[in-house]
Formats: structure tokens, C-alpha cells, sequence
């Protein structure tokens, strides 16, 4: 978590959400690094440069396959429907996620898209981890002076 804490402490200095995420290559929490990124909706003019989204193209792209299947997913907020979804998609093993996110979270907040039995893959989830660092960062961001907060986070 600590390494997709810094990503998202990247995304933060750019002008973006500074959410940071980290794909591990199979092995568990104790898998080599794949990809490490971090928000770049702002930066890119795109609304799907969420960490997860990138983090996930890079890891495929380095392993050469889509299936991401025994890789970890560790990201310092709780994944959006549209990360939940491509994370399920992508098979993860597992996702390791800090904040909470009351609003668009849909690892168990609002949806529970990455336990929902309907779908043919649920990973595991870890929440909560180091919740307290990963949250600190997001509330300076948007206390920051001159900030108009956005109607999302994500």
C-alpha cells in the first residue's frame, strides 16, 4: 500500500484525485510489482485514466495476457463500478484496497461489484489497509485552498 500511497501522492502534485494503485504479479500480497500508476483523468483528458484502469493495461501489457488471474490489486481508495468491473473482467485474485468511498464504492460502500455472485469471477477483498494514511491524503487534496471539489472523487 505504502507504494500506491506515493502513486497517488503523484497524482495529487498534478492536479488529480491522488488515487495510487499497484498491480502485483501472481504470489499474493508478496507478488513482484507489474504496474504502479496513479490518476490521470485531468492530466490525460480522459475520464477512464483511473490508477486501477491503468495500472490493469500495464500489468497485461507486461505479462502479455488479459488475465490477470493470482495478481493483487492494492489501491489506496475503494474502487469505482467501472474499476470493480475491469477488475473482475481481468480475473485479479485479489483486491487490497485503503479508503472507503461512501459515494462510488463498489467493493461493499455502495455495490459490492467484486462479491457479487451473479458475476463468474469475485476476487478476493482486503479493505482497510493503512485506511487512515490513504484517506488523509485525498481530504488535504480537497481541502486544498482554491479547490473546487468535483461531483466525484473516483
Amino acid at each position: 500500500m505504502r507504494r500506491a500511497l506515493a502513486q497517488a501522492a503523484r497524482a495529487g502534485a498534478a492536479g488529480d484525485v491522488p488515487v495510487g494503485a499497484v498491480l502485483l504479479g501472481p504470489g499474493g500480497p508478496a507478488g513482484p510489482p507489474l504496474a504502479e500508476r496513479h490518476n490521470e483523468r485531468e492530466v490525460a483528458n480522459d475520464p477512464t485514466a483511473h490508477a486501477e484502469i491503468l495500472a490493469l493495461r500495464g500489468a497485461a501489457g507486461r505479462l502479455g495476457d488479459w488475465r490477470l488471474t493470482d495478481c493483487t490489486l492494492v489501491v489506496t481508495l475503494e474502487p469505482c463500478t467501472m474499476c470493480a468491473g475491469a477488475a473482475v473482467l481481468a480475473r485479479v485474485g485479489r483486491v487490497v484496497y485503503g479508503a472507503r468511498e461512501a459515494r462510488t464504492g463498489a467493493a461493499g460502500s455502495l455495490w459490492d461489484v467484486l462479491r457479487d455472485r451473479r458475476l463468474n469471477h469475485r476476487p478476493e477483498v482486503i479493505a482497510g489497509v493503512l485506511a487512515p494514511d490513504c484517506a488523509d491524503l485525498l481530504t488535504d487534496f480537497f481541502r486544498t485552498p482554491g479547490f473546487e471539489a468535483p461531483h466525484d472523487v473516483g
